[in-house]
């Protein structure tokens, strides 16, 4: 494994004091998983909201890892303990040593937003640049207060591109992480109801993406998906702190980068586009539009950083949808093969309208059945966000529908007249139904809010019909 730090350069990021420990060891990685904390890293014992790190010390050490950040007040309680580098307060220490990572990083940074699609656009931007040079990128949703500073703390020092997603769920969240960031380029892929309820409305929600602008860096480039109602009150923000370079990309016709009608062919779906003077053709390995909209946003940000066009566009081909957001799989049952899409990580009001406008395109030949699970976080309208999928579930008229969640009884109420549609409380009540209806041929789509379960679904679709191609 590579060195990532010594123990002397984590005692002088942190100002740590370590114990019964060489200060020249190397540290190849950072963790805060006792479970997973491999041999040669670094154990950092946050509290979290339901664990405290400090109670796995002893854990971490047995299991290899090499030494173990933790708060003083740890420490004092355990005089006998050694290889522990004793900080104030073990998360301070880590978003310290997040921030000497990316002091000694020479390379460009992004930061990536929204309420829609950040860590598919995240996976966009990280998949094409690591095309073209050593690329750092945010793993899984690792992107709040304590994920950030853990990724920037596992950022190598020769990392030449990094991409950092950015989350929040209330106002003042994003400002911290950005300022450790300091990205030269920031994106915000959409505005839209997710988090809904702790906002009063929208603009609320526009004005706590708009703090990614706070840490960018002097001169930096913001780039906007133009898709939605806030495009120019976001460009108004950036100003108002003084960032001109901003670029628009999207489906909407007043974008910078324009995007043509989607086409999809052989699982791929592509389309035209045209920015400035420049003109092509976008084709990714998946199936929905919005991936049109990530793979743009990844264009540009190669362009911006001096990449060929030709390059680029071959670089996006390789766009494949990560697991439970679009990934596709084939799964056998007797007498041939289902199609799973999983799009089981998150869902808001405009995720779900896009998910149906993926199989409203998709050219499958077989029967349709989708599996819509509640949207959390979404206030006092709730209620109404989802009765509004209503009208595009039954345009789509898939010849089945199983609704999950005490939330999803509002939209089975509006369709129950229109469609053939099942409601269940719950995740595991759904898989044998599936196991009933299913036949040769079937396409499944399954999505919902990640606390909903339904990654445990598919998860159980797998394992009773193991995939036979990825």
């Amino acid at each position: 494994m590579t060195q990532l730090w010594t123990i002397d350069e984590i005692c002088q990021a942190t100002d740590g004091r370590a114990t019964g420990l060489d200060v020249g060891l190397p540290i190849t990685g950072v963790s805060i998983d006792s479970r997973t904390i491999g041999a040669g890293e670094l154990f950092v014992a946050i509290k979290g909201d339901r664990f405290d790190g400090h109670d796995f010390v002893a854990k971490a050490l047995e299991q290899g890892a090499i030494a173990a950040l933790v708060s003083a007040g740890f420490a004092q309680d355990h005089p006998e303990m050694e290889q522990l580098i004793v900080v104030t307060d073990a998360l301070e220490g880590l978003e310290h040593l997040g921030v000497a990572a990316r002091q000694r990083m020479q390379g460009k940074v992004i930061a990536v937003t929204g309420s829609v699609g950040k860590t598919s656009t995240k996976e966009a931007i990280r998949i094409t640049l690591e095309q073209f040079g050593k690329t750092h990128f945010s793993i899984k949703s690792f992107n709040n207060h304590w994920g950030v500073p853990l990724m920037l703390a596992r950022m190598p020092a020769d990392t030449e591109f990094a991409v950092f997603e950015l989350g929040m769920s209330h106002e003042n969240e994003i400002r911290p992480l950005v300022k450790l960031v300091s990205p030269h380029l920031a994106v915000i892929t959409k505005i839209a109801p997710a988090h809904l309820e702790n906002f009063q409305n929208l603009q609320g929600i526009a004005d706590a993406k708009a703090e990614i602008f706070e840490g960018l860096q002097s001169g930096g480039s913001i780039l906007l998906g133009a898709d939605h109602d806030y495009v120019d009150y976001l460009r108004g923000r950036a100003a108002g702190l003084g960032f001109t370079d901003v670029t628009t990309f999207g489906f909407a016709a007043q974008a910078d980068l324009v995007l043509g009608e989607p086409h999809l062919h052989n699982g791929h779906i592509g389309c035209g586009f045209g920015w400035k003077d420049e003109a092509g053709h976008l084709d990714v390995p998946q199936l929905g539009a919005h991936a049109l909209a990530n793979a743009a946003c990844a264009y540009l940000i190669g362009r911006k950083l001096g990449i060929a066009q030709d390059d680029l566009l071959w670089a996006l081909g390789h766009y494949h949808a990560a697991s439970g957001r679009g990934e596709v799989a084939k799964l056998p049952i007797a007498d041939g093969h289902i199609t799973l899409v999983d799009e089981s990580y998150n869902a808001n009001p405009a995720s779900m309208l896009a998910a149906i406008d993926t199989l409203a395109r998709n050219q499958h030949q077989g029967r349709n059945c989708v599996v819509l699970g509640d949207m959390l976080e979404l206030g006092e309208e709730s209620a109404n966000l989802h009765r509004s999928l209503a009208e595009p579930l039954i345009k789509l008229a898939p010849d089945q529908v199983l609704l999950v969640g005490p939330m999803m009884r509002h939209l089975f109420d509006a369709v129950v007249d229109h469609l053939p549609v099942d409601w269940v409380e719950n995740q595991n009540e759904v898989l044998p139904k599936l196991s009933n209806w299913l036949a040769p041929g079937d396409l499944i789509m399954v999505k919902g809010s990640n606390g909903i379960g339904l990654g445990a679904l598919v998860e159980a679709c797998r394992k009773k019909w193991p995939p036979t191609e990825e």
